[in-house]
């Protein structure tokens, strides 16, 4: 049965993927061009907004820009960093690194106009006051689609509920295995120990273990990189070559009308870039929707620094790990178990604990951040305490699910769910880029005039009838 299913997953997976890969790649560049690199020209802006304050201090409902950032990384920087990375250049050869930088480059901009968005459209959930916002809000108020609101927020549930979780699960047992050889099925039971108090917290405890867990983890692994690029300096320039001269290898991906023009290392790359950093997937909206800031752009923009974290540093760190290394992909060595081989060759024994530690802090701090962002689409379709209970233990569940089952299994399902929820996704943001050109505009004129932006729906009365918000 697993088998068959498996079947139906990839024959799935196939022609939606043709087509997705080129509407990723085209939406970013729509949002590069109109913006006019809003990903460059605006950067140090964005370093400087993440680490503003919200905007009421004491209001205790929303949470703040970073802990918003965070909780974003704590989703995109997890086991597509170090798992996804090898398998891409395992598969698609060093050319694959080349498309994840590209898929975030463009990305950085759609990653922008999607948390622009979900700032913009955010409502207050009345039985506690918290912000709540993502794609399904902005879907069902600014295209008037509920319906298809409703079919994100499932492929979202799906998708960051369930699979992704699974994933990560998944690696988390093949690193423990791998170092210490522990039973995966007492390591599923472990997390889900672990993650049951955070998840049943909500949101706002998400974002406060978040704060503490990713500069953590993401220290360590630059620390760890850095420490390999210096010790191979030499062959830096010669890795580097390796990657742009292999970008554009003739080896076709796949069958059809549009899977035969791209090649196996495009196909890699970008899925897992995807996978990675989230950039228009309509993920990450659903924290920044959380966030109080003074101007929806302000968000938009501390989300894109998240992409350029997640796959510039961090997927880069595993990039060079591996190709600075002498070991080489196999049957037996793939995924989590080539990197910490790797890791290994580089500095030792120590390696595969010190990576599997790391793994495992990446990994569920991407578990219970896919929760944050799974929570708000089941409150958006019903807001009832009961329903959150069953989808909580369905979380668990999962966790479980992913510890104890085969990676191929779990990784096609992962691309098969987060690409329905990116197809809705990037069709609606480019119908909605009117509402992003003018939190562009509204943003950039306040800084020519040397003010601290702070968007107010009174300079904006045809805006009034469409958003429909009490908090602007």
């Amino acid at each position: 049965m697993t088998e068959q299913f498996h079947i139906w997953v990839n024959t799935l997976n196939a022609p939606l993927w043709d087509g997705l890969v080129y509407l990723l790649l085209g939406v970013g560049v729509f949002y590069t061009l109109s913006t006019l690199c809003v990903q460059i020209r605006l950067f140090p802006r964005s370093i400087k907004e993440m680490m503003g304050g919200r905007q009421n201090p004491n209001d205790p409902h929303g949470i703040t820009s970073f802990q918003a950032f965070v909780t974003g990384l704590a989703s995109r920087v997890g086991v597509g960093n170090i798992a996804g990375v090898a398998i891409a250049i395992a598969l698609g050869g060093p050319g694959a690194v080349f498309w994840m930088w590209l898929t975030a480059l463009l990305g950085m901009s759609s990653a922008f106009a999607e948390s622009s968005l979900a700032q913009l459209f955010k409502i207050r959930d009345h039985n506690n006051g918290q912000f709540r916002g993502g794609p399904a809000y902005y879907i069902s108020t600014g295209l008037k689609q509920h319906w298809l609101a409703v079919l994100f927020a499932l492929s979202l549930i799906l998708a960051f509920g369930l699979v992704f979780n699974a994933v990560q699960a998944n690696s988390i047992v093949a690193a423990a295995e791998s170092a210490w050889g522990w039973n995966k099925h007492m390591v599923g039971i472990g997390l889900v120990i672990l993650a049951a108090p955070i998840i049943f917290g909500g949101i706002r405890r998400v974002a406060q273990v978040a704060e503490g867990l990713v500069p953590l983890m993401a220290s360590l692994y630059l620390m760890l990189a850095l420490w390999v690029v210096i010790n191979n300096i030499s062959a830096v320039p010669a890795v580097f070559g390796l990657i742009f001269n292999n970008a554009f290898h003739t080896q076709a991906a796949g069958g059809g009308l549009l899977g035969g023009l791209v090649s196996q290392a495009m196909m890699l790359g970008i899925k897992r870039g995807l996978f990675s950093n989230e950039a228009g997937m309509g993920s990450a909206p659903n924290a920044a929707a959380a966030a109080d800031v003074k101007h929806p752009a302000s968000q938009g923009m501390i989300q894109m620094l998240g992409v350029f974290v997640d796959t510039l540093v961090v997927c880069s760190c595993t990039a060079f790990i591996l190709l600075l290394s002498n070991v080489t992909a196999s049957a037996e060595l793939t995924g989590v178990q080539l990197t910490q081989a790797a890791v290994v060759s580089h500095v030792g024994d120590w390696g595969a604990d010190f990576l599997a530690f790391l793994l495992f802090i990446f990994a569920f701090s991407s578990i219970i951040g896919n929760y944050a962002y799974a929570e708000s689409n089941v409150q958006f379709i019903k807001n009832h305490r009961s329903v959150m209970l069953v989808f909580r233990l369905l979380v668990l569940a999962m966790v479980y699910f992913g510890a104890v089952n085969s990676v191929p299994l779990v990784w096609d399902m992962a691309d098969l769910s987060m690409g329905l929820m990116a197809l809705i996704n990037l069709v609606a943001i480019i119908l909605l880029s009117p509402y992003v050109f003018l939190l562009l505009k509204d943003y950039q004129n306040q800084l020519k005039a040397g003010k601290d932006p702070v968007f107010k729906m009174a300079d904006h009365p045809k805006l009034r009838d469409k958003v429909q918000s009490d908090i602007w």
